[in-house]
């Protein structure tokens, strides 16, 4: 009877871990970095490291993942993935070993292929099996400053603007559904004097934070400071070209201990002399950069500056949130339902009163809102 029992534990399913996110922030590296791990109800699990990077991990390859997290020392680590999987314990050591050298390459080595250099299975950020997106764009409000144009944002779509405590509550629900990357867009984010509380809630709960602005307001260093202070990790600069302004505020993010994209919306005012602005903008130490186009007629303009840019040394961003005046270039391909890639997949939107989109500007499509919806119920 003993040796049918040892057959049968041998032999029966594999009970993986419970399905959950999980978060992993170190500050002490000389590359400070996150980790976060949404598991999912096979056992398999969905790598991001620093947002950016996103691994498809097999189940074994996921418990790995979450003693990596978790701190588990090796020999405890190794002990509990050869029970699990009944593997040899000095290869479950050897193997957990082994994921955690190629995890501190990747976050230590800027721009390294996971695939071809290390061999792991890099998931797409469009892939439909994802059981919700890598990142929110939060439309805090669809208000701008004074001297902006008014098409730049449809404040006429909403009735009202969510209060901070209704934010908090979809912050919440992004993280309990495994969302790690939240980015603060809208109409100017800075507008809304409760800015800092949510990047702080954010932080609090273990998402990588981000903000789209056109900066004006960053150019006063201490509150600059306060909200590196609460916890922002990256900024999308809005580029002014034409404004001094701009410019100056530019001057004053750059210095501080904080990652900076660029963005700048090529228009047929700015087509003949945007590559001026690269070039200021190499000049500047600028690494990350994000174009847009406003007319299908500057593609090749387009095209032009994406070369001139890459003997610049500037790195394009095109999965991004950008403004309201601007399109993301891959409009003028041939999408299904004209639709960014990656929308509703890797990102969705949600505007100032809690409606969903799967992209900035397609009020045709609401999938719900996430003052009364589930993630489950919000679909394409």
């Amino acid at each position: 009877m003993k040796i049918l029992d040892r057959l049968a534990e041998r032999f029966s399913k594999v009970e993986p871990l419970p399905a959950g996110t999980h978060h992993l922030q170190s500050m002490q590296d000389e590359r400070p970095y996150r980790v976060h791990l949404r598991l999912q109800k096979d056992g398999s699990g969905v790598l991001i490291l620093n947002a950016s990077t996103v691994l498809q991990l097999n189940p074994s390859a996921a418990e790995c993942a979450f003693h990596f997290i978790k701190g588990t020392g090796p020999e405890e680590a190794a002990s509990q993935i050869s029970k699990r999987y009944r593997v040899n314990r000095r290869k479950a050591l050897e193997d957990y070993q082994n994921f955690v050298d190629q995890i501190q390459t990747l976050i230590s080595t800027p721009d390294l292929d996971p695939v071809t250099v290390l061999d792991f299975e890099q998931a797409s950020l469009h892939s439909t099996d994802m059981n919700a997106p890598l990142r929110l764009d939060c439309a805090l409000t669809y208000r701008l400053p004074s001297n902006s144009r008014a098409e730049y944002a449809p404040v006429k779509r909403v009735d009202r603007e969510l209060t901070t405590d209704e934010w908090k509550m979809i912050l919440g629900k992004a993280w309990a559904a495994g969302i790690p990357h939240i980015t603060f867009t809208g109409g100017e984010a800075t507008l809304r004097p409760d800015l800092p509380d949510l990047i702080a809630h954010a932080e609090s709960l273990g998402q990588v934070c981000g903000l789209l602005t056109d900066g004006i307001k960053l150019a006063d260093k201490k509150y600059l400071d306060l909200l590196l202070q609460t916890g922002l990790d990256h900024i999308l600069f809005i580029l002014q070209p034409e404004s001094g302004e701009s410019w100056k505020a530019l001057e004053t993010i750059l210095p501080g201990d904080i990652f900076v994209t660029v963005h700048l919306t090529l228009n047929d005012a700015n087509g003949k002399v945007a590559a001026q602005y690269l070039e200021k903008l190499a000049d500047m130490k600028v690494q990350s950069f994000s174009l847009t186009v406003t007319n299908p007629s500057l593609y090749n303009t387009y095209n032009t500056l994406l070369n001139r840019a890459a003997e610049l040394g500037l790195t394009l961003k095109v999965d991004l949130p950008v403004p309201y005046s601007a399109n993301h270039p891959v409009s003028f391909e041939n999408q299904e339902d004209n639709l960014p890639e990656g929308a509703g997949r890797a990102w969705l939107y949600v505007e100032p009163d809690g409606d969903v989109l799967p992209t900035q500007g397609r009020a045709d499509q609401v999938l719900g809102n996430l003052l009364r919806d589930d993630w489950q119920a919000l679909h394409l």
